[in-house]
């Protein structure tokens, strides 16, 4: 049941809350973070698997928090991951060594593995039938422009203290448990209380009603109908994500940008995700989602053409503005392909949201590791000409897949998946839960 008090869709504000003061306090972790890291002597590589290592124990978690979200209570589990975060700050303030830092990011995993698929899920519950993308960008956009003000605010109080990381987590920590009462307040508990283990064929009791019996699908029948989707997000998300931990490098070292340079397009492009995002929702809403979705294999391969062709400020600075514009625009169509795919099982639908965020986490971990080894063996032109290759055959995934989606919605989206399922039963004998 959604709350709302003089047409304003309260549930929703609350989620957008939650994203804005969650990115403020993490926007000055991350700035944070690795400096806090170094002053503690670790190495460039100690440093680069700790910012990695929450990543990793999400990615390995996710389909398992949605699962148990599906069960129990979407809005306290939502609450349980905001006080996880809460908790990892806290436990920054006491760090004083490498292996508390990695078990500290560790929690951090294991909050965003519970936190991801359910915020999706409760964006897909109250942004609105006809307007589910918009809702996605608008949640997105914050986020983004939270962080960003949470690095400077970060920024700001480390050359006013001369470093000191103790006010930095303080302040951070304060800002990481706001979104706990609004959460608490204004999200309903719409909790599923399925009787676990009971099948469909079992016979309901004199005082239920069998149609009121809440029962799941198992793994065996979402997964041969997902993995089609839980692969394009990891196309979409490694090709995207070659150049985001290279493009200083490439804007210094190739194309000769200073770094006050670049620090104007990052200023620029920053500014232009304000607009965008919420403009690329509303095409979603009420023109093509698949054409929002495609414009990121699209951006990429314009982005990286450009590079080739200009490898000056002109071309550094559209690249860059055309890269960042093709995130903002995959956000919210992503989000409401996910709302769709997960429509045919909405009893799982955050352990669905949980394996298709997997593959787009799982994307977000190969891509800077490929364009690595491609720079290593042929040089920034190597992986540019790779990466328009790779974003042209997601593209055309891309259509074929949306299209498929379609024409198929109401038959278990295709054929093909449909079969796969079948054959994957008979190998894996799990009686269907599904109605």
């Amino acid at each position: 049941m959604r709350t709302r008090f003089q047409g304003v869709n309260l549930p929703l504000i609350a989620i957008i809350a939650e994203g804005v003061f969650s990115r403020l306090s993490f926007g000055m972790i991350n700035l944070t973070l690795p400096l806090y890291a170094y002053h503690l002597k670790l190495s460039l590589i100690e440093i680069g698997f700790l910012i990695s290592v929450n990543k990793i124990v999400s990615l390995a978690l996710r389909p398992l928090m949605g699962w148990i979200a599906d069960r129990f209570s979407l809005k306290w589990t939502f609450v349980t991951a905001i006080g996880l975060r809460s908790l990892e700050v806290i436990l920054l303030i006491f760090a004083g060594s490498p292996a508390q830092l990695y078990a500290i990011r560790s929690v951090h995993g294991i909050s965003k593995a519970i936190r991801g698929p359910v915020v999706k899920t409760l964006i897909a519950e109250h942004g609105g039938k006809k307007t589910i993308a918009s809702a996605f960008a608008w949640y997105g956009t914050a986020k983004k422009v939270a962080d960003s003000l949470g690095g400077a605010v970060a920024g700001i109080l480390l050359t006013a203290t001369s470093s000191n990381f103790l006010l930095v987590f303080i302040v951070a920590f304060l800002l990481s448990i706001l979104p706990l009462y609004v959460s608490a307040r204004y999200i309903p508990d719409e909790k599923h209380t399925p009787k676990l283990g009971l099948k469909t064929s079992a016979a309901p009791s004199l005082l239920q009603n069998k149609k009121d019996v809440e029962v799941f699908p198992d793994a065996v029948e979402i997964l041969p109908s997902i993995i089609p989707f839980i692969v394009l997000g990891f196309l979409i998300s490694s090709t995207a994500t070659m150049l985001k931990s290279l493009m200083p490098i490439l804007a210094t070292e190739y194309a000769g940008l200073s770094e006050a340079e670049l620090g104007i397009i990052y200023t620029v492009s920053a500014f232009a995700i304000l607009f965008a995002g919420p403009l690329f929702g509303w095409l979603s809403d009420n023109f093509s989602r698949k054409l929002v979705l495609m414009t990121r294999s699209l951006a990429n391969t314009s982005s990286s053409s450009i590079l080739i062709a200009l490898p000056h400020f002109p071309g550094i600075f559209l690249g860059l503005l055309l890269d960042r514009m093709g995130g903002v625009a995959f956000q919210p169509a992503w989000g409401a392909l996910m709302v769709d795919v997960s429509n045919s099982y909405k009893k799982s639908r955050s352990q669905i949201m949980g394996y298709m965020s997997m593959g787009v986490d799982a994307g977000k971990l190969f891509g800077p590791i490929l364009a690595g080894f491609l720079w290593s063996i042929g040089g920034i032109g190597f992986v540019l000409g790779m990466r328009i290759l790779l974003g042209l055959v997601t593209e055309l995934y891309t259509v074929v897949l949306t299209s498929l989606l379609e024409n198929q919605q109401k038959k278990r989206w295709a054929p093909w998946t449909e079969t796969v399922r079948r054959q994957a039963k008979a190998y894996w004998p799990v009686k269907s839960q599904h109605p």
